[in-house]
């Protein structure tokens, strides 16, 4: 079957165009990656006052720079290379037409590169050009029009990408009518489709107000609305991260443990519940803001909580699968198993640290979800503390330690050094402990984020955890520990792609032990999921959206650039909803009392 066909031939050996692409993009993965700690080094520095080699002034285009090449380039170059390797091994075909595969990741290089420079200018005083929005890039901060064109190509890239997987996927099930989909295809296709829902939303921000803003087209822009649209597409760009190193914990991690996957049905049920409640929660990233009812942040809040259920089935079924690896690799007892797994191996160790991270984050992320609770830690130090542990770790992480497995299969040369790899991945974890740790002590004590002199004049922050100072060495500390291993990372992998070619390298996948049959048909019917989804996120947004333009116009208030019937067709959208909201109301009620 699809999912066990690699034989002893590596992936570069029965794939090598594909494996040339999944090179590639690793590669633009590893260099933002590299560029996002060194300017991570500089603001983590800096901002402990350890040791400053830029001008304050500098600092929100290091920052920008450091979250734009990070929890963009990296995470989605990284998603693109590991997608084209899921998808081609596991329906054991080439991509359909490999131009159009190397033209998505021109399109995305090419974009990518627009809008590194338009950041990168920022440090030049003699051009007249700078992007220090910051990567949540909405309105009233304004970059260079070059930033957002490059944003633009670099988002169509993407879709081509998935339109080419879709493509590819496509021509499978021509030739497989009866088959079910390979579950690494179904994870590839479900995250895509929730990525063009989600990126659909901060397409029109930057192609409808933002670019033609920068431009001058248009005089202003509507904050609210462009900072709703963002987070439209904010909350579910999380998830279009996770969603491959979720892949990798539940196809690849297994192996690794030496046993197979527990469930391939609770694996796409996970993917279903990503795809459908991943977009309707993005409100809950604006508590604060004075535009949006305080209904629908409930609503918000709700739904998010919601996202705990495909967190928890993962848990279970990644614990489940790497346990049944360690006992038939010898392991007994009710925790002596753990002594079994292949702890030496910086794959398996790497991708378990994250994990671990992953579900402190989850812990923090409860915090940043309850509007209550929400409003102690709301840009403070702490919200960067708890994306550190998710994004930082979680999928940085798991992408660098999947590579010291994925490397091989893609280029048929060993690992220079495990022992190195090792020490790295488990460095990162020890640097992003004291990082991530101290961040969350300062913002419980009001440290506020993006800002390059946290202390300010005539007030002391109370003393706990240890301390305002003894945090910020901490913070220190932890941010060198992190660039160090990206740097031993980095060398290692130079230093792999100098060893000579060898064979053997091959590792094919097992099947789960309750297959894909075991899973109701319905599961696979992707028109019904995207067709949900998009219901949901009507009813989340529809509203709160037609009710920002009403109040503040489509271009901003005063403008009236909205055509003139929106308006009274609003009202008139209230007046309809009014009554069949009260007789749900009467009926609740009517409901309550029978239950009674």
């Amino acid at each position: 079957m699809s999912e066990a066909i690699e034989g002893d031939r590596s992936f570069v050996d029965k794939f090598p165009e594909e494996a040339r692409i999944v090179r590639s993009a690793f590669l633009s993965s590893f260099f933002a990656l590299l560029l996002g700690a060194v300017f991570g080094i500089i603001q983590t520095l800096h901002r402990t006052d350890v040791a400053r080699i830029i001008p304050s002034t500098d600092y929100y285009t290091v920052l920008t720079a450091h979250g734009v090449f990070l929890v963009i380039s990296f995470t989605i170059f990284f998603l693109v290379g590991l997608f084209t390797w899921a998808l081609t091994r596991s329906l054991d075909r080439p991509l359909v037409n490999i131009k159009i595969t190397w033209t998505w990741y021109a399109l995305m290089a090419i974009g990518m590169t627009m809008t590194g420079v338009s950041i990168l200018a920022g440090f030049v005083s003699s051009i007249d050009m700078s992007a220090d929005v910051l990567y949540t890039f909405y309105a009233p901060l304004q970059a260079h029009p070059l930033f957002y064109t490059g944003l633009a190509v670099f988002i169509v890239g993407s879709w081509i990408a998935g339109a080419d997987w879709f493509r590819t996927f496509l021509a499978w099930k021509r030739e497989h009518p009866d088959e079910r989909i390979p579950l690494q295809t179904f994870m590839v296709l479900t995250t895509m489709a929730m990525w063009y829902i989600a990126s659909s939303a901060v397409a029109a921000s930057v192609l409808l107000f933002l670019l033609p803003w920068s431009l001058g087209f248009i005089d202003q822009v509507n904050p609210t609305l462009t900072r709703t649209l963002f987070w439209f597409f904010g909350h579910p760009v999380v998830y279009f991260w996770l969603m491959p190193a979720y892949l990798l914990w539940y196809t690849v991690l297994p192996r690794i443990a030496g046993g197979r996957l527990f469930s391939d049905p609770l694996a796409r049920v996970v993917f279903v519940l990503f795809l459908l409640l991943s977009t309707p929660v993005g409100i809950h990233h604006q508590y604060l803001d004075p535009g949006i009812a305080e209904g629908f942040k409930f609503i918000s809040m709700t739904n998010t909580m919601f996202l705990l259920l495909p967190s928890l089935l993962t848990a279970f079924t990644v614990v489940a699968s790497v346990e049944y690896g360690a006992r038939q690799r010898g392991g007994t007892g009710l925790l002596g198993w753990l002594t079994d797994l292949p702890w030496r191996k910086p794959e398996f160790t790497g991708m378990m640290l994250a994990g671990l991270m992953f579900a402190a984050g989850g812990f923090s992320g409860m915090v940043n979800a309850g509007m209550n609770i929400n409003y102690m830690i709301h840009n403070t130090i702490w919200v960067p503390g708890h994306f550190h542990l998710t994004v930082g770790t979680a999928v940085a992480l798991t992408f660098m330690a999947a590579t010291y497995w994925i490397w091989p299969q893609i280029s048929n040369k060993p690992i220079y050094s495990r022992t190195i790899g090792l020490f790295q991945v488990v460095l990162w974890f020890i640097g992003m402990a004291l990082m991530s740790n101290a961040m969350h002590a300062q913002g419980i004590m009001g440290v506020p984020r993006r800002t390059a002199e946290p202390e300010y004049s005539g007030f002391d922050y109370p003393t706990m955890f240890g301390g305002f100072e003894e945090l910020n060495i901490q913070i220190a500390i932890g941010g060198t520990l992190l660039f160090v291993s990206t740097v031993l990372f980095i060398g290692n992998l130079v230093l792999t792609m100098g060893n000579p070619k060898v064979s053997g390298l091959a590792d094919p996948l097992p099947p789960a032990l309750s297959g894909p049959d075991d899973a109701p048909q319905v599961l696979d019917n992707l028109r019904l999921w995207v067709g949900i989804a998009l219901t949901l996120v009507v009813l989340a947004y529809a509203l709160p959206l037609a009710a920002i333009i009403n109040r503040g116009g489509l271009l901003g208030s005063g403008v009236g650039t909205y055509p003139v019937w929106l308006g009274p067709a609003f009202d008139a959208l209230v007046s309809a909803l009014t009554p069949l909201a009260d007789g749900a109301r009467d009926a609740a009620a009517a409901l309550v009392g029978v239950v009674r």
